[in-house]
């Protein structure tokens, strides 16, 4: 049994969403939990967020025992840019990027993985 959650646009660039999402990627929902807890980032927060959702979409839809279930896939996919310009020197400008993610995650049984 497979069970996903998705986060659309959210603010944090997918370079560092990453960086969290392959910590976590194949592990138990208990040791992933702990793990995103006590990350310091922002990028933490938010998968942590979105592994809390499917956890609780497990529960309600499928009647799915937590003990069991194991993180099978963490996706981040870069999501639209949004483009602000900065002024400098002799009247140009330099392009700001700020980034935007979408952050897929996949829960599955241990048993059938």
């Amino acid at each position: 049994m497979e069970m996903s959650a998705k986060l659309k646009g959210c603010r944090v660039s997918p370079q560092k969403c990453r960086l969290v999402a392959d910590q976590i990627r194949g592990l138990s929902v208990e040791r992933a939990l702990e793990i995103l807890r006590f990350g310091r980032t922002k990028s933490a927060f938010l998968v942590l967020k979105v592994l809390q959702s499917a956890i609780a979409n497990a529960e309600h839809i499928r009647g799915a025992d937590v003990d069991e279930l194991k993180v099978q896939t963490v996706q981040v996919d870069q999501g639209p840019v949004i483009n602000r310009y900065r002024a400098r020197a002799r009247g140009r400008a330099s392009p700001i990027k700020k980034r935007t993610s979408h952050i897929t995650l996949v829960l599955s049984d241990q048993k059938q993985a």
